[in-house]
């Protein structure tokens, strides 16, 4: 018995009570969500994946990145040291006297924990040498070492005083002091680190923030600190210059970036699709339904991924835009098809667009959860973000549309001009004149010429670097500070191992001259190691020889040649003696050493076997060409199994290629089943056809992409997902719509419209890898659009 109006009306009465439940119920629990923690994430580095890597490695990448993590670097550029001095220590006593305290640690060249350091070598004087030193000794030259020891003795700015040369009466000590600070171009006075510029004096101030550099509270904490400290300098001083250089600036300005291309690329679309909706119908209820079925999609979006993963990525907003133009979707094909059928109700209207809806939600949820299953925790919240938002929406048209579609529409051209575009179409494709079947043959010729110039000029780039792109303001400024700093040091670093205390010392000996024939061809600026700061046993003892040797041989001789007192042989030999085999050990310097040594040596670390294994890190700085470097280690055999490159923006852009090559074998899959699942329902023919428009244009879009140059990354194939799902939808819609074609154009017209709206203002966007993906959308859904219609001329045949 069929159902009056009346039945009608109360059904979507319910149906309107059900979604206001549903709508407080996800609201209920998204604040529950916020309270208990829930955050905006900002954190670039939240999107990438995790690297499955052995227990020392992670140690050893978690130690680099917590010791280059949230560290400041200020260059106070003065005219003379004076200056330079005066206003580094007054940016430090500013930063130290923040009400918030925002910075810790901070610093310049004075440490006190190196006058512990030098008593413990002093006491190990007997047993250490430089290189230099120890040749000289090996090779009988130990005049070489007389001659350097006079000219301090009567230098005026000699290091030698009656005590140390009772003690050293060839100042041997001096050189090895000098010799664990390499870097001659930095120098420190009254506890400042100074190095000279072209215009004058820099000062180096180096501070750690207590906050991560991406959150965005600290940020401005940090950022309103600097500034405040910076001013009160410049009001003494005006004509000094701060040059910046940190993790900080690189993410206020990601920050900055993303919160405007939010509300830029949110903005913009959101205009375009009311004035859109409003061109189409006319009417002030359809932008109504639409806003309550994106702000249904926005808040199961939000719920969904806070839910999952207690946090959302200032990114996924980002790329959450998107999800206007997707959602938006079924208000335009309810109010499309309503408007071709003007005397159904709204029940009638969602039954009729149902069928082809509910494949159009599975194709295009598929679609994003296929996204998911990357290894980048932000796509996974893409993914979630959109997925979710889709279904909220789809629930909306169900719930809510029964109840508030069915006001009648005004009358507009749009059914008109898509059912007239719908016959160019079909006059265009069945040619009657010469020149017109010429040009029909020309066309699919155009098209092959097209894909093939296009396709051969692929290229693949899975550089994870093109998530982030800093301004060029900030990197020169940087660029800048690491000269000063004599090249500073990057993420990638050397990992030496081995199965004991003193084979791991004597590896990192090994490995030295090795790295400094790599600086010397121009492979890296330098390389920082502890083996300067901690010699082996081994090494101890060939010195302590080689010194013990001098001093019984020539020991009167030296004492004579140095104008000193014969009195202090004795005492000097009862020292060289007693000091036999009491070694320097590692546990004797790191109890002295400052963060920075300490970060280097990583001690015992037991292995998920138990076994133990020793680690220590090599800094690198100033990186030319890694892979010659990792050539040149893996040429020396004794080398292998103990040292290692660890590159982790270099493996994570290999996992990006790994994972980019898996999605495009995924949407070879993807179109394959489909094809088969639609042959099911359509026919063989049919579904092929319903297939091939997604096909053809991530084809042509891939050709377009070689055309202008862009090589192909993960987020290109991301989006390829996306143009099969969305292309998929615009097939679906065609082939049930049979008779009705033309109130389908108009709502695929206005559903290309939006989501170019969406998708395409991506490519707007300043960080490569959205860039990428709205440009490849961009294309995508343009030729998508475009190959749609074609399917009506396969339903027509088969009616």
């Amino acid at each position: 018995m069929p159902r009056g109006p009346f039945n009608v009306f109360t059904s979507a009465k319910r149906r309107f009570a059900l979604w206001l439940v549903l709508l407080l119920a996800m609201l209920i629990c998204g604040t529950v969500q916020w309270q208990q923690g829930a955050r905006i994430q900002t954190d670039i580095l939240a999107m990438l994946p995790h690297l499955q890597q052995d227990k020392l490695t992670e140690t050893a990448l978690e130690t680099v990145e917590k010791k280059l993590a949230n560290q400041v670097y200020i260059a106070v550029m003065a005219e003379n040291d004076n200056q330079a001095i005066t206003a580094a220590m007054q940016l430090m006593t500013s930063l130290q006297n923040q009400p918030l305290q925002p910075f810790s640690a901070i610093r310049s060249g004075s440490d006190n924990q190196l006058e512990q350091l030098a008593k413990v070598y002093f006491e190990h004087r007997f047993s250490l040498l430089t290189p230099e030193q120890a040749h000289a000794l090996e090779s009988d030259n130990w005049h070489e070492l007389l001659a350097n020891a006079q000219n301090q003795l009567y230098s005026a700015f000699g290091f030698a005083n009656s005590q140390l040369l009772a003690n050293d009466p060839l100042l041997l000590f001096p050189a090895n002091l000098l010799a664990l600070s390499p870097n001659n171009k930095l120098r420190s006075q009254q506890g400042i680190l100074l190095t000279d510029t072209n215009n004058g004096v820099a000062a180096i101030v180096m501070a750690k923030g207590r906050d991560s550099a991406f959150s965005p509270t600290a940020q401005q904490q940090q950022i309103l600190a600097l500034q405040s400290a910076f001013s009160q300098i410049n009001q003494q001083y005006p004509q000094i210059i701060f040059l910046k250089a940190g993790a900080l600036f690189h993410a206020i300005a990601a920050t900055e970036s993303a919160k405007q291309e939010i509300s830029k690329i949110g903005l913009i679309s959101m205009l375009g699709i009311v004035l859109l909706v409003w061109l189409a119908f006319r009417s002030v209820m359809p932008l109504v339904a639409a806003t309550l079925t994106l702000t249904t999609g926005v808040v199961f979006a939000f719920v969904a991924v806070l839910s999952l993963f207690g946090e959302l990525h200032l990114l996924t907003l980002v790329f959450g835009t998107s999800l206007i133009g997707v959602a938006i979707d079924y208000s335009f094909h309810f109010y499309c098809e309503k408007q071709a059928h003007p005397n159904d109700n709204a029940s009638d209207t969602i039954k009729r667009i149902l069928p082809a809806l509910t494949l159009a939600l599975a194709t295009s949820a598929s679609a994003f959860i296929a996204i998911g299953f990357t290894p980048f925790p932000g796509m996974q919240q893409v993914a979630v973000f959109c997925a979710a938002g889709l279904i909220g929406a789809y629930l909306t048209l169900l719930l809510v549309f029964p109840l508030l579609g069915n006001k009648q529409l005004k009358h507009t051209q749009g059914l008109r001009l898509a059912h007239a575009y719908l016959n160019w179409l079909q006059r265009l494709f069945t040619p009657t004149q010469p020149k017109q079947k010429v040009a029909l043959v020309l066309l699919p010729v155009g098209v092959l010429i097209m894909l093939f110039l296009g396709l051969s000029h692929i290229t693949t780039n899975d550089d994870i670097r093109q998530l982030q792109q800093s301004p060029e303001a900030i990197t020169t400024e940087e660029n800048q500070l690491r000269q000063l700093l004599s090249g500073s040091t990057d993420n990638q670093f050397i990992l030496v191992s081995s199965a004991n205390e003193q084979d791991l010392l004597q590896t990192l000996e090994q490995l030295t001259p090795v790295l400094d024939m790599a600086i010397a061809d121009n492979e890296i600026d330098q390389a920082v190691s502890i083996s300067r700061f901690m010699p082996s046993m081994a090494r101890q003892q060939h010195h302590y020889q080689l010194q013990q040797q001098l001093y019984q041989q020539h020991l009167a001789e030296i004492i004579e040649q140095m104008g000193l007192d014969d009195s202090i042989k004795a005492s000097l030999m009862a020292k060289l003696n007693l000091v036999h085999s009491a070694w320097l050990t590692p546990q004797a310097v790191l109890k002295h050493a400052n963060n920075d040594l300490t970060a280097l040596w990583l001690g015992d670390i037991a292995s998920t076997d138990n076994t133990k294994q020793f680690g220590a890190i090599v800094l690198l700085g100033g990186i030319h060409s890694l892979p010659s470097l990792a050539q040149r280690l893996s040429s020396r055999d004794w080398l292998l199994g103990q040292v290692k490159i660890v590159d982790k923006v270099g493996d994570i852009s290999k996992l990006m290629g790994q994972y980019r090559q898996l999605t495009l074998q995924l949407l070879l899959w993807v179109f394959a089943l489909a094809s088969i699942a639609f042959s099911v329902k359509y026919g063989i023919k049919l579904a092929l056809a319903i297939v091939a428009v997604p096909a053809l244009a991530v084809l042509l879009t891939l050709a377009c992409l070689g055309l202008v140059g862009s090589s192909i990354s993960l987020f290109h194939a991301l989006a390829f997902i996306l143009v099969l799902g969305i292309g998929i939808d615009y097939s679906l819609f065609f082939a049930e719509a049979k008779h009705t074609n033309h109130g389908v154009m108009m709502a695929i017209f206005m559903s290309a419209c939006s989501t170019l709206l969406a998708f395409g203002l991506l490519a707007l966007s300043q960080t490569h890898a959205i860039h990428f993906f709205g440009l490849t959308l961009l294309f995508g859904i343009s030729f998508a659009f475009l190959l749609a219609p074609f399917i009506s001329f396969f339903t027509r045949k088969s009616l």
